[in-house]
């Protein structure tokens, strides 16, 4: 049987975001089997194909997951990406993106 090509990380974003989750993992936040159903179960929803609908399900599936563990409302990840956006559209190209003293920095 052919195995399925793993997917490449196409932005940034995508990368950070495997690596939360696999930091997340790793700090005991959540065992790997309970995300794999959370995500999986996200996938069988997803109608668009390619990468980008993958990580953003990926996304869903994790903002999901950290509402149920208690470690993040709704409503603080509304701000955090409120606040990214805000950050991002005030950053020139090609340089980090930092948000306010309150919300840390990437």
């Amino acid at each position: 049987m052919m195995r399925k090509p793993e997917r490449p990380f196409e932005a940034p974003w995508q990368a950070q975001l495997f690596g939360m989750t696999v930091a997340l993992n790793e700090a005991g936040a959540f065992h790997w089997s309970d995300w794999a159903t959370r995500f999986g179960a996200e996938l069988a929803s997803v109608t668009e194909t390619g990468n980008e609908a993958y990580y953003r399900a990926w996304l869903r599936a994790l903002e999901a997951f950290m509402v149920d563990i208690g470690a993040a409302t709704v409503a603080d990840m509304a701000d955090m990406t409120t606040a990214w956006h805000a950050a991002a559209r005030a950053t020139p190209h090609g340089q980090p993106i930092v948000l306010s003293p309150a919300r840390g920095s990437v």
